[in-house]
């Protein structure tokens, strides 16, 4: 278990994130709660101090994991503050709603800003810290869309699978330093993420999916999250539908998936 370390989130003001701060709030430990909607934040902090979180040990820090050049700073500010950072979890993230041809690449830019680069951006920063104390976690939220593509999904699938191949190659990097490196594949959850979601104008979908709003759970995936986490595991594969067989009908049937996928 932590042991009243402290853990820091991005994109904790909704779904996955904010599901993961109530979590470990349950538990008492120290949370660092990120994403650019401050409001949002100091609801869900306070919501963590009803679920058992010290309300001298849940911060907010409102940031834009896009703004890089504004990471390094607020990475030293926090870790001071707050004493240490135990564990990272790189959460923020945006989806897509579009098909290719109907995409404009400003859209892809934003995906790949977000999803890809402020994740790495903030890792890097925390890493140094991380490696001279010679102990700590840092996690990314990928998904099932980061091992199989799918249609609507171009940029998002492509910022997922990059995710996935950057913290694998980070983990050989630093595994034996003592930082362990998780990598985080839900198949569909309860949030709002088809909501959220980019057009190919970079306007948000608006409106949710049937399989996001048959998904699992939001709580109950935070709960095997937090339990993958606390048991260091590589990667943690949280879902319950059909689109968890297909990482598995993948490995073994790839010429089968292709086409499911294409007729989807």
């Amino acid at each position: 278990m932590y042991n009243n370390k402290i853990v820091w989130i991005t994109g904790a003001s909704s779904g996955i994130g904010e599901a993961l701060g109530y979590e470990f709030a349950v538990q008492g430990y120290g949370l660092v709660l990120s994403a650019r909607r401050k409001g949002e934040l100091e609801r869900v902090r306070l919501e963590c101090i009803d679920r058992g979180a010290s309300a001298d040990r849940v911060w907010v820090v409102p940031l834009d994991v896009s703004e890089v050049e504004s990471l390094p700073g607020i990475v030293d500010r926090v870790w001071h503050e707050c004493g240490s950072i135990d564990l990272l979890i790189n959460n923020a993230g945006v989806s897509q709603r579009s098909l290719c041809q109907d995409t404009d690449i400003s859209v892809y830019r934003r995906l790949l800003d977000v999803d890809v680069l402020g994740q790495i951006a903030l890792t890097r920063a925390l890493l140094p810290f991380l490696l001279a104390r010679g102990e700590g976690q840092l996690a990314v939220t990928s998904s099932v869309a980061g091992k199989v593509g799918v249609k609507y999904r171009t940029g998002y699938c492509a910022a997922k699978h990059a995710v996935l191949g950057f913290f694998d190659a980070l983990r050989a990097e630093v595994e034996s330093q003592g930082v362990s490196v998780s990598t985080i594949v839900p198949g569909f959850i309860r949030t709002d993420v088809a909501r959220n979601a980019l057009t190919g104008r970079g306007e948000s979908c608006g409106k949710s999916d049937s399989d996001v709003d048959g998904g699992m759970e939001v709580g109950r995936c935070a709960k095997v999250v937090v339990a993958g986490l606390a048991a260091r595991k590589r990667e943690i594969v949280v879902g319950d539908g059909a689109e968890m067989k297909v990482l598995w009908l993948k490995r073994f049937m790839p010429g089968l998936v292709y086409r499911l996928v294409a007729r989807a």
